[in-house]
């Protein structure tokens, strides 16, 4: 607990002096989306309640915190909000074919020795609770993305007021490219970095390649990478035509 407390209050104070009044309105939004998914998951356990539909609202909820409450309400937070409301949806129906067909939902026999004591009878759909979980895993880097690319495109049409529709769109497109590299990756090494142990554990246990990517836990973490690819590679183009259409249409009338 204490070694909680201490880096909280660093990371505080690095947030305040580097980000000031918004670095501190960002440390407090950690708590509030923290807030959100413990209530998504109260919901959840409610076996009447779509976890999809729940899922959806929180993913909205979080993304208001993240960009409404940090940034404030303006044309930048509320295209990159429509943008990742579109972006979600769009990702929602390719999620829900994706979990129906892997059947990665549940848990993998390597978690069965720590599960035999319980029940696993709860009456949650564990297709949908599998949706859920790829969807949540997403919302972050996709709006990291939408905002990003919105901030750049309102400083170039700052500068440029007399900027093309196509050109701004083009604009953002570039900006995208450069950010989808380094998110992709960031994923990627974040999942090898949580599941170092995991990995060396298949290793120790003599897990051939195949076996590996066909374990439950491996291919859904993988699937769950891929998602958030696609998601972060969608919410590019979706962002920039947005974000290029809407002001332009403003500045001619």
């Amino acid at each position: 607990m204490n070694v909680l407390l201490i880096l909280s209050v660093i990371l505080f104070i690095l947030m305040i002096l580097i980000g000031g009044k918004t670095g501190a309105l960002s440390f407090i939004s950690l708590f509030f989306n923290f807030g959100v998914l413990m209530m998504t998951i109260f919901f959840m356990l409610d076996p009447n309640v779509n976890p999809i539909i729940i899922t959806m609202i929180a993913c909205a909820v979080i993304s208001c915190i993240n960009l409404f409450f940090i940034d404030e309400v303006n044309r930048k937070t509320a295209t990159a909000f429509l943008s990742t409301l579109i972006t979600i949806a769009i990702l929602l129906l390719l999620i829900d074919m994706v979990t129906k067909i892997t059947m990665i939902q549940g848990f993998g026999e390597e978690q069965s020795e720590e599960l035999a004591p319980y029940s696993l009878y709860i009456g949650v759909d564990f297709v949908k609770i599998g949706a859920s979980v790829i969807i949540i895993s997403t919302i972050g880097a996709i709006t990291e993305v939408a905002i990003s690319i919105t901030s750049s495109m309102g400083e170039t049409l700052h500068h440029h007021p007399t900027i093309s529709r196509k050109d701004l769109f083009l604009s953002g497109m570039r900006i995208g490219k450069d950010i989808l590299g380094t998110d992709t990756n960031t994923l990627f090494f974040a999942f090898f970095g949580g599941y170092l142990a995991l990995l060396i554990w298949f290793k120790d246990l003599d897990y051939t390649l195949g076996e590996i990517i066909n374990s439950k836990i491996f291919s859904s973490e993988i699937i769950t990478i891929f998602c958030a690819g696609i998601g972060v590679a969608l919410i590019i183009p979706i962002t920039s035509w947005i974000n290029a259409y809407f002001p332009v249409r403003a500045r001619k009338n």
